[in-house]
């Protein structure tokens, strides 16, 4: 079992959300409104994403090399992360469901004493409320949608950053430059995101269907209602956005993982 993995996809994680997270509410309306959900959870899946993905990695190497220090192939790379990025849903999609739900809560937190109250207090409220009136499996509303994003997204995501470090590190060199490393990081950050946006815009309609009238009965309802009224289109609204919020984020999540790795990795 690889530890180092979970603690620098923890740290990796956490600094990523903060650099992303004005960009990523602005899709939905607020700035820094709902940011200490996915500020606490997000350290946590972006460790499950990259610990999984690890030793997901290993094990194949191991079963089919002998040995987890052999040359993983391309689809090694593609099936851990996809591995990866569905098992983080049991965490993320709860989390995820509140997030959306604060970004979208139109009333101000800070209200006169005339103005109704907003529906929900903060984080913790708003997974109780949620709980209560619509039941617990609707903090799950969004799953299915998310690990669709997720699992094609992350498998996307390493791949792409692997290949691009392979490809621009000279022969004979152990490990990338960091500039590498920060560029493939940006840039498989936009491939993953290109991957997942449609889902995530279905993931995001599903999860903020039921602050008002329900609309979507399920997720294929969800998918056939918004290709009906929108057009096919609507699976890319937010893309540019997504893309140019992921490439600095995940700069900073691969630089910010490779030197946390390297530095629990240094034989003491």
């Amino acid at each position: 079992m690889h530890f180092a993995d979970f603690v620098a996809g923890s740290v990796g994680g956490a600094l990523g959300v903060t650099v992303g997270y004005p960009l990523d509410t602005v899709k939905v309306y607020g700035f820094f409104k709902g940011l200490s959900v996915p500020l606490a959870t997000l350290s946590i899946t972006s460790s499950v994403v990259f610990g999984t993905y690890r030793n997901c990695l290993q094990c194949l190497l191991q079963l089919h090399s002998g040995s987890p220090e052999a040359m993983p192939t391309k689809l090694d790379i593609f099936l851990s992360g996809l591995a990866g990025g569905v098992t983080q849903v049991l965490v993320m999609s709860p989390a995820d469901t509140v997030k959306v739900r604060l970004q979208c809560q139109m009333e101000p937190r800070h209200f006169a004493t005339n103005q109704t109250l907003p529906k929900y207090q903060g984080p913790i409220h708003c997974m109780l409320t949620i709980g209560r009136e619509e039941g617990v499996l609707s903090l799950y509303r969004g799953a299915p949608a998310l690990a669709l994003r997720d699992g094609p997204s992350f498998a996307t995501y390493f791949l792409t950053y692997n290949t691009l470090c392979e490809w621009l590190t000279p022969a004979g060199q152990k490990q990338p430059a960091w500039p590498v490393v920060m560029l493939a990081g940006g840039f498989a950050g936009v491939c993953g995101w290109t991957v997942g946006t449609p889902m995530d815009v279905i993931k995001a309609r599903l999860q903020v269907d039921g602050i008002g009238k329900r609309r979507y009965n399920s997720f294929l309802h969800c998918i056939a209602e918004s290709v009906r009224q929108e057009g096919p289109g609507v699976f890319f609204k937010g893309l540019g956005l997504n893309c140019m919020r992921a490439f600095p984020v995940n700069m900073v999540v691969f630089f910010t993982y490779e030197q946390v790795v390297r530095l629990l990795r240094m034989p003491s």
